[in-house]
């Protein structure tokens, strides 16, 4: 029945005493509860550069996954806490289940099973490259014995193991991605190893001379988060949100930006 109108001398009750505290009750309430919602803390491998991440002072400030763990965060409602930290750490703090979510990463780079967390499906695939600061045509594995390759603190390469295992090749650390490849570009070593989009980045605003080239590709992995599985932390809405992102091309967006 539709709702009949009021006339002129009917009156809405007023709000009581006690119907006003029951409304202020559950104002306080509803506010406790948002504030009880922690933000969720993300792992950020001091190492990483742009386009994945640019930190300052000690603070992640933007890149494809700062904007990708501020989107998730804010999909589940809840805020984000980036926890920059050297990589070793953040293994340390993953086993102790002081991280929520690690982004970017494929099992057969962590030294531990990470019981208490659970994958997400893969968003994107990592490639690999060795680089030089020209083009070699003719370039083979071989041509890496008893060089120097320029790698990453703390980075791990499965495709490569062995052959730093027997010394046949010899690790040249950087602290960051970047500065693995400035070192290569400065002729400290002959050959460095890349992801694709960080020597795009690296390459953007130098000239055809300039740039770095690829001589091989050594690895494509596959790459997604962890996610924490205890009652404190949204994992199911999380993992979701992750899937969405990646079927309505949020993600693809995301990357757009930074090429």
């Amino acid at each position: 029945m539709p709702e009949q109108p009021l006339h002129r001398h009917q009156r809405r009750p007023a709000l009581t005493p006690l119907r006003l505290l029951g409304a202020l009750l559950l104002a306080v309430g509803v506010a406790a509860f948002a504030q009880e919602q922690r933000p969720l803390r993300f792992a950020v491998t001091e190492s990483w550069a742009m386009p994945m991440m640019q930190i300052v002072d000690g603070q992640a400030t933007t890149g494809i996954l700062y904007d990708l763990q501020m989107r998730l965060a804010q999909k589940v409602g809840r805020t984000a806490e980036l926890l920059v930290m050297p990589r070793l750490r953040v293994q340390r703090t993953l086993v102790r289940g002081e991280i929520d979510v690690r982004c970017y990463v494929n099992p057969s780079w962590l030294q531990e099973s990470h019981h208490q967390y659970i994958w997400s499906l893969p968003f994107m695939v990592q490639h690999d490259l060795i680089v030089g600061r020209s083009a070699e045509p003719d370039f083979a594995l071989e041509k890496l014995s008893g060089q120097r390759l320029g790698t990453v603190l703390g980075f791990s390469y499965p495709s490569l193991q062995a052959l730093f295992d027997s010394a046949r090749i010899h690790r040249e650390d950087a602290r960051t991605q970047a500065l693995a490849l400035e070192k290569l570009e400065a002729g400290r070593y002959r050959y460095a190893l890349s992801n694709s989009l960080s020597l795009a980045w690296f390459n953007r605003h130098r000239s055809k001379a300039e740039q770095l080239h690829v001589l091989g590709e050594i690895s494509s992995d596959l790459v997604s988060c962890i996610v924490r599985d205890e009652p404190d932390v949204p994992t199911q809405a999380l993992l979701r949100a992750l899937v969405q992102m990646k079927q309505d091309g949020e993600f693809d967006a995301i990357l757009a930006r930074y090429r």
